[in-house]
């Protein structure tokens, strides 16, 4: 475990650090709840959801929607299909997810924040080494997931219902499969030790790139088409199509070591 962050060097400068005294003076006790991060997860994912609910909506008059769409021939899921989704992920998180993360965040949480924002460096090392973590963590459990018959069947199929999946199912998973992600993520972030502005970013930027890999656009400006050995939407779809390749989320290293990567 690195030092705690107590030295005034670790400070991003001074527009993030007055930021980081001002939430840690004025909200410290709603930070440090073990409640926040699941709720802040939920919150998230819906949010970056619905720009996509809005293409869907819109694939459905407009030529050149339906041009960004992988599966062109397949017509956009209706709006009840987005509410029943919507509605079993929220129970899941209720029921399940608030209280298993509230546990895991009593057993790991800090009694106080951190007096230091992090450095510029220190943000970018800790969120890029979480997703290197997060991809690595992620491929060998998604194999195990496609590989292993019993996992296959209690664990991971209800998230392949759906050959093309659209945006807001990225986490419709069962139960299990939902509280194994959450763990990935919070082992990635404790194993960089991250500070909490890091954590912060890591999971807003892990929900984004899981709603990205499951929307079914691809989109002109999306980052798999800026960044090598980035997957994106392309590299997901296929999984959902053929199932026995392209198990890495993000990156696509891991698939071309160990052979199962695969592009139309």
């Amino acid at each position: 475990m690195s030092a705690p962050f107590t030295q005034r060097g670790e400070s991003c400068g001074p527009m993030l650090q007055s930021l980081w005294d001002y939430v840690r003076s004025e909200h410290d006790s709603v930070l440090l709840s073990p409640y926040l991060p699941v709720l802040c997860a939920f919150l998230t994912h819906v949010t970056f959801c619905a720009p996509f609910l809005l293409l869907d909506l819109l694939a459905g008059v407009s030529q050149r929607v339906r041009a960004w769409k992988i599966s062109a021939k397949q017509p956009p899921p209706p709006l009840r299909a987005w509410l029943k989704c919507l509605g079993k992920i929220a129970v899941q998180y209720l029921t399940v997810l608030l209280p298993a993360s509230a546990l895991l965040q009593i057993s790991r949480r800090p009694s106080q924040l951190p007096e230091w924002s992090p450095s510029s460096w220190r943000l970018f090392t800790d969120v890029f080494v979480c997703f290197l973590l997060f991809d690595a963590l992620f491929f060998f459990w998604h194999l195990c997931l496609h590989r292993i018959p019993w996992l296959y069947r209690n664990v991971h199929q209800e998230h392949h219902q759906h050959q093309v999946p659209f945006a807001l199912q990225a986490q419709d998973a069962s139960t299990s499969e939902l509280l194994s992600l959450l763990l990935l993520a919070q082992i990635s972030a404790c194993l960089v030790n991250c500070h909490p502005v890091s954590e912060v970013f890591f999971h807003i930027f892990n929900t984004w790139l899981a709603v990205d890999d499951h929307c079914g656009y691809n989109l002109p400006w999306a980052l798999h088409r800026l960044l090598p050995f980035f997957g994106g939407v392309p590299h997901h779809h296929i999984h959902h199509r053929r199932h026995n390749v392209n198990f890495a989320p993000y990156f696509t290293h891991w698939d071309h070591l160990f052979g199962t990567y695969r592009r139309d």
